[in-house]
């Protein structure tokens, strides 16, 4: 009796204990929306939804020319900049052109779109305001004549965050353009501003990250690496995580720049990290992929692709998007880094994917993607729910059992009516 007692118990535990031990995600749900490189001020990379996992191609753009800006996508309209000056407007669900806007110069940098305008920079030496609508322009500032602005631009609470290759970083009048501040660096700001809490952070081709007021500009502290900066911060939980051409990654204090940790990769780290559930994910020129502790930088896993990953990741529900200059885009399985599939696109892949409602916008030498197909709406490691079934079952099966045995054993141990007496 004691001991049936004692396994119905332990299959009642099993049944609240078992999902604990599964591999979990949390339920989350699309934005809808990819406005900005990196996809939000603080850079992270990483978005909610569905996640691709059989890619097809929707649509293409041909563009003259690279494309190495990076999309946004916002309202079911992308945008992104090309090496053919201009700055395209593409409807979502099948690439049609909306408008187009021509600059001076090239156009390497991304757009950012807020508020029904769209924020970006020209080789030209100038960030421009265009309508996002129509493509009319609103207002540029100069930053220098034919002085590339790579940069691309991060908008908080009304004011443009951008770099220049002149070596400054700007704070814009999101409204009309007018400077509020800049703050002058060593060398070039290729680096996309991260904006966090108040502080701006950015990488400078002088070797440092800086951490300047985002009211003021005044500089609250620089961390110098071993070489150029040209990859955007990262700030999550308190920490900037950022690679450097000395072909390290770095995680410092967001408080005050001390060293947290740095992981060496055999080349330069162009790529901008990504960082979900504590992993921090990030390319590098030695043609690889890599996922890293974000506390403590021990390497989880790499992935070698064919050729340099330039390419800035996107992690969406558990799954790493990110281009190669071999010519591939490729989807990972965040935990362990496994190929979960790749789509050979035919040229280098600069540009960082925007991955929106299970599709990947991605651009590439001369093209703009579109890449959908079968979706799903959880992480190939979200198994919670079968756990949490096959525990039931078991559970209910083994009361069942118990219950049975121990009514049967009740029947034997019954004593036997008395005969009637004479």
């Amino acid at each position: 009796m004691k001991g049936t007692l004692a396994i119905a118990f332990i299959a009642i535990l099993c049944l609240f204990l078992f999902p604990a031990f599964a591999p979990k995600v949390i339920a989350q749900q699309s934005s809808g929306d990819w406005p900005m490189f990196r996809n939000d001020p603080c850079h992270d990379g990483v978005d909610t939804g569905k996640t691709l996992i059989a890619p097809t191609l929707l649509w293409n753009y041909t563009i003259d020319g690279p494309v190495e800006s990076s999309p946004a996508m916002v309202n079911g309209v992308l945008y992104i900049g090309s090496s053919e000056d201009n700055v395209y407007a593409l409807k979502a669900s099948n690439g049609a052109q909306l408008w187009n806007y021509t600059t001076g110069k090239l156009v390497w940098s991304s757009p950012a779109v807020v508020g029904g305008v769209v924020y970006i920079g020209s080789e030209d030496g100038n960030v421009y305001a265009l309508k996002a609508s129509d493509g009319a322009k609103l207002w540029n500032y100069t930053t220098s004549t034919n002085i590339n602005v790579a940069s691309s631009p991060t908008i908080v609470k009304d004011v443009v965050y951008v770099g220049s290759d002149n070596g400054k970083v700007y704070a814009l009048n999101a409204v009309n353009g007018a400077k509020i501040w800049n703050y002058t660096t060593g060398n070039e700001v290729v680096s996309s501003p991260a904006v966090v809490a108040g502080v701006v952070y950015v990488g400078s081709f002088d070797g440092n990250v800086y951490a300047l007021s985002a009211t003021s500009g005044a500089q609250l502290w620089n961390y110098t690496t071993g070489e150029h900066v040209a990859s955007s911060p990262a700030v999550v939980g308190g920490v900037v995580f950022v690679g450097s051409m000395d072909g390290n990654i770095y995680a410092l204090n967001a408080t005050n720049g001390a060293k947290i940790w740095s992981y060496a990769t055999a080349n330069m780290v162009f790529s901008s990290p990504a960082v979900y559930h504590g992993v921090v994910y990030v390319g590098s020129d030695d043609n690889r992929v890599y996922a890293l502790n974000a506390s403590n930088g021990i390497q989880l896993w790499n992935y070698t692709t064919g050729n340099d990953v330039a390419s800035s990741p996107a992690v969406v529900n558990g799954i790493v998007y990110v281009g190669s200059e071999n010519g591939k885009v490729y989807a990972l399985n965040a935990t362990n880094g496994i190929q979960l599939w790749n789509y050979i696109i035919g040229g280098p892949v600069f540009s960082s994917p925007a991955v929106v409602d299970g599709v990947v916008y991605v651009g590439s030498d001369g093209h703009v993607y579109a890449l959908g197909g079968s979706t799903r709406s959880h992480s190939p490691t979200s198994y919670t729910p079968l756990f949490i079934m096959i525990g039931v079952v078991i559970a209910v099966v083994i009361v069942a059992v118990v219950v049975f045995l121990m009514f049967q054993k009740r029947l034997k141990t019954k004593p036997a009516s008395p005969l009637p007496t004479p």
